[in-house]
């Protein structure tokens, strides 16, 4: 392979749609390149603005969302009785099968705000003033208000680096919308590729005056659009969720049927997941492996020779955080499918398979809310997340949009290094800790230098980043994203913002008002928000109104809830969206009927510091791996952590 890449690439490889989600995808795209052909006609004879699709019948739009191949992503769905839920999610529930499946749209707490009311990113159109002010360059927010010396970082000195693996695992198991698989634009034939020009599907960002890296001001950070969504009766551009929007572990299983296959063990019936054929961490499994044409874990080290790894979610080998927690995963479901083989013999595969499925399932949601959204939330948890009263037909699972910009939140807890520690969590020679942007698709550093071991240790043993408003986001995100590839680093935290007023959210203060706080309307107003003076001056040189700070920056700067990681407006948003992903999930572990009381108080027990045990051969480990922990006041033997009983799955 010598292909010469670019960030571009890099982006397109683990945020491009495969098998069914293309087609619905495909299906979005031709309707909206349909809608946008007939208004480029239409404004030849109308100097008024308009909306294409009120001056289209209802028949007109029907026939082109048959056409297109919207309208069969919409027929009805025949449902089957069963203990286990769908790979898809289809049929959680009942009275809307559709509800919270995957390839579908997300949901919205507030209506979407386009620049033209349809589908324009919020300051596509330069000068244009919002709330009578012009819309600051996302990568001049970056630079002005994220932007930190990286010798000053504060460490968290409650919780560890395992604490923000957990999140971003727990996001891949919700979210993912897709960048748009056309590179070029259909209308224009712009290569969003070579060129820096605004037309849809690229929205790049701005180079602003005086970057502190970018000399070239006709450069730009490239981006794409997210991939739409099919929408019946409405013009308005949504974007679509290729994952299910329930916690089921799909990035373990999968959200889409022939990947759930692929995934699985189909040699013997024993209800295995497939591992790796070629490969083992000191005898222990790795990851299948992904066998792509287009494979950017061996154009990290071509002589290595070690592709990316295949998973339920397609950005397993993003780094190797993610890569630990998809092999341990893994091999949790194995070791659990032989133990219920053993205490039932008369089981199918498929049995073996669905029941292991299941507890893994029940211990992600358990670990999820028991264990780590209460030192997320802190003192806000009982407000946003009350006690489970069970299941409510009536709840939106779907994932919010804008929770799949603010929950990138746990980007102000990324540490730049990777670390690494041998047995007794004595650093690993000879590479103990690793610049972050140096291991991004590096599977080969999994493979080669200690196995999955010594990774899990550098998150147990090391600290968070704490967030803090003059700290917000390291610049091993800010400046040296993909680094390695052959053009110029992307920065994180601008591509947040940008995300954010491509899908049409609105501004800071309407989820303010949403979320029943204050909204400011004046520097004084929010620097008693923020608590910070110099800071709220900031926002308003830039912003002009604290109306249009944009979501993601506004959630991250406000001070911290006692004993949470997160401020006051962002502990609302996700506390939202897991209590709907709790309520609405007709499925959650703790549902009567899901389980009998004696497996449920089974899966109360577990820990993850009990699943890191069973599956690796870390023998030392805290109770509470999220917690800052120092070795060895705080560490115990795995044999001292409760395991899980699964006798109550004996069947009688």
């Amino acid at each position: 392979m010598s292909k010469s890449l670019d960030a571009r690439d890099l982006m397109a490889y683990f945020k491009q749609p495969v098998a069914g989600s293309r087609n619905a995808i495909r299906a979005a795209d031709y309707m909206g390149t349909t809608l946008q052909l007939l208004a480029g006609k239409v404004k030849y004879f109308n100097d008024r603005p308009f909306n294409i699709s009120d001056l289209l019948t209802k028949n007109q739009l029907d026939n082109i969302f048959k056409i297109s191949g919207c309208a069969s992503q919409h027929l009805p769905k025949v449902c089957q009785d069963s203990p286990y839920r769908t790979i898809t999610g289809e049929c959680n529930n009942r009275r809307n099968p559709n509800l919270g499946a995957s390839n579908t749209g997300f949901t919205r707490l507030l209506p979407a705000q386009y620049e033209d009311g349809v589908y324009l990113p919020r300051g596509w159109t330069e000068n244009r003033r919002i709330n009578g002010f012009r819309l600051p360059l996302a990568r001049q927010v970056s630079n002005e208000i994220v932007r930190f010396p990286t010798e000053n970082i504060t460490l968290d000195n409650g919780r560890a680096l395992m604490f923000m693996q957990w999140g971003q695992w727990t996001d891949h198991d919700l979210d993912l919308s897709p960048e748009t698989p056309a590179r070029s634009t259909f209308l224009e034939g712009v290569d969003c590729d070579h060129s820096c020009e605004r037309e849809p599907p690229c929205f790049p960002l701005k180079i602003p005056p005086n970057d502190p890296r970018f000399t070239n001001r006709s450069d730009c950070i490239p981006l794409f659009r997210s991939s739409p969504v099919c929408t019946p009766g409405s013009p308005i551009r949504e974007q679509i969720n290729i994952l299910t929007s329930f916690l089921d572990g799909s990035q373990v299983y999968g959200s889409d049927l022939a990947l759930s296959f692929r995934l699985r063990n189909n040699t013997n019936q024993f209800g295995l997941l497939a591992i790796n054929q070629n490969i083992s961490d000191n005898g222990l499994a790795y990851l299948p492996f992904e066998n792509s044409a287009q494979d950017f874990c061996m154009l990290t080290n071509i002589s290595a020779g070690i592709p990316c790894f295949l998973g339920g979610d397609p950005r397993v080998s993003e780094q190797p955080g993610l890569t630990t927690f998809h092999t341990v995963f893994v091999r949790a479901h194995n070791t659990i499918a032989t133990e219920l083989r053993r205490l039932n013999r008369q089981w199918s595969g498929e049995t073996l398979y669905q029941e292991a499925r299941k507890i893994v399932i029940g211990i992600l949601q358990k670990i999820t809310y028991k264990d780590w959204l209460p030192l997320l939330l802190g003192s806000e948890t009982p407000n946003v997340l009350p006690r489970y009263r069970g299941y409510n037909e009536s709840v939106d699972p779907r994932v919010a949009n804008v929770f799949t910009v603010v929950f990138r939140m746990g980007h102000t807890l990324i540490q730049p290094l990777v670390y690494r520690l041998d047995d007794g969590y004595r650093p690993y020679a000879p590479q103990p800790q690793m610049p972050l942007h140096t291991t991004f698709f590096n599977s080969w550093q999994v493979v080669r230098k200690g196995g999955i071991d010594t990774l899990l240790r550098g998150q147990i043993a090391n600290r968070a980043k704490l967030n803090r408003q003059n700290q917000l986001v390291v610049d091993e995100l800010r400046e040296r994203l993909f680094q390695f590839l052959k053009r110029t680093g992307l920065d994180l935290p601008a591509i947040n913002l940008q995300r954010g007023r491509e899908h049409g959210l609105p501004g800071y203060n309407a989820y303010r008002r949403f979320c029943g706080l204050s909204a400011p309307r004046n520097v004084n107003e929010l620097a008693a928000v923020l608590n910070n003076r110099e800071l709220a001056q900031k926002f308003i040189n830039l912003y002009g109104t604290p109306e249009n700070i944009d979501i993601w920056v506004g959630g991250v700067a406000e001070p911290l809830v006692s004993n949470g990681r997160i401020g006051k407006l962002l502990t609302c948003l996700i506390g939202n969206q897991f209590r709907r992903a709790r309520d609405g999930d007709r499925f959650y572990y703790e549902n009567r009927g899901v389980f009998t009381s004696a497996q449920k108080n089974a899966i109360e027990k577990v820990t993850f510091a009990r699943v890191i045990c069973d599956n690796t051969k870390i023998n030392e480990i805290p109770r509470n791996v999220f917690m800052a922990n120092q070795y060895p006041r705080d560490f115990v033997s795995c044999s001292r952590i409760p395991a899980l009983d699964l006798t109550p799955w004996r069947a009688t």
